[in-house]
């Protein structure tokens, strides 16, 4: 018997377990009831489930089981699923997850920047569309039936969108546009957590200059920055020039009527276009060319989301990879995704 017992305590110890407290960051109590799932993360399998527990009355859970490598754990609570992160070593026993309470209410999150990139080449324009949206408060803003995002898709387009959200802290995911019963409107579903929520969106439409595109925002207030490459010009009515970035000459526009029709010309630079084979040009904006610090995150984001697709163009077809990881967390805000 002895013998077994010192089998069975070693058995526990050589596995490990998984422990913690989900706590409630909108009541800021423990949370009970909320579902708490480990994952093994391969490069080959993916994301692989391992165990899925509840919490009980006091917030506090158990997974029996542990992995080696890297693990991700998700909490889901009121239709939101939260992440975690678990670095190969990191302690494992009083693990603190955090979920919010959601609401449907959209004045939950406010949009604060709304971006278009436009990229002529030969026939075509692929036009890189962005929405920040920012949460200031402690609930969770989820609405499943009528999308978190609602955008303006070009009928050129066809309904071919792709879509990448990014929670607070946390890496792009791709997530489907449904159609919506107005023309021309899709709607996104991806919960809004506190903090700062990014939606990146690729179309493509047919090209031959000067072309003329026609955008909208369906958010009251938000002014749109149009951001055209060297080698690209932009002509409308209502157009502010903002500055331009000091590397690639990128110009950046401010237009804020919710409805604007743009000339498009000009096809990119070589540089741009990777036909050099180098990196583009893309650096960080230099703080002069603004007036104030919220403008510089608008155009500071852009340059950056520029750069990413210019990159990813010049890249070989066969050496792209679908995959874009996000910046580096901190124990403490990886609790946040």
């Amino acid at each position: 018997m002895k013998r077994l017992g010192l089998l069975a305590c070693f058995a526990a110890c050589a596995f490990g377990a998984i422990d913690g407290t989900v706590m409630n960051r909108t009541t800021g109590k423990p949370q009970g009831g909320a579902t708490v799932t480990l994952y093994r993360l391969g490069q080959q399998l993916g994301m692989e489930s391992i165990e899925s527990v509840k919490s009980d009355a006091a917030g506090k859970f158990r997974i029996a089981q542990d992995v080696e490598g890297p693990r991700l754990i998700q909490t889901a609570f009121d239709g939101v699923t939260y992440s975690h992160m678990l670095s190969a070593g990191a302690p494992t026993s009083g693990i603190t997850l955090e979920v919010f309470n959601a609401s449907s209410k959209p004045d939950l999150a406010r949009l604060v920047s709304h971006f278009l990139i436009f990229q002529p080449a030969g026939d075509e324009m692929t036009v890189t569309e962005g929405f920040i949206f920012q949460n200031d408060g402690n609930v969770s803003y989820h609405d499943p039936a009528g999308g978190t995002l609602k955008f303006v898709l070009p009928a050129a387009a066809q309904g071919k969108v792709k879509v990448q959200a990014t929670a607070p802290q946390g890496m792009p995911v791709e997530r489907a546009a449904e159609k919506t019963a107005r023309p021309g409107v899709y709607k996104v579903d991806f919960p809004i957590k506190p903090g700062e929520t990014r939606f990146e969106l690729n179309y493509t439409v047919p090209y031959a200059a000067p072309a003329t595109f026609e955008g909208k925002v369906l958010y009251p207030g938000a002014s749109t920055s149009l951001v055209a490459p060297q080698g690209i010009e932009i002509k409308g009515d209502g157009l502010t020039l903002r500055g331009r970035e000091p590397r690639s000459q990128a110009s950046v526009y401010e237009v804020k009527a919710a409805g604007f029709t743009v000339q498009v010309s000009g096809t990119l630079s070589p540089a741009e276009s990777g036909d050099s084979g180098g990196e583009p040009a893309i650096a960080e904006v230099l703080p002069r060319l603004h007036q104030n610090l919220s403008w510089l995150l608008v155009l500071a984001f852009a340059i950056l989301a520029l750069g990413f697709v210019l990159l990813y163009r010049a890249r070989p077809a066969e050496a792209a990879s679908p995959l874009n990881p996000g910046p580096r967390k901190g124990a403490h805000e990886r609790r946040r995704r």
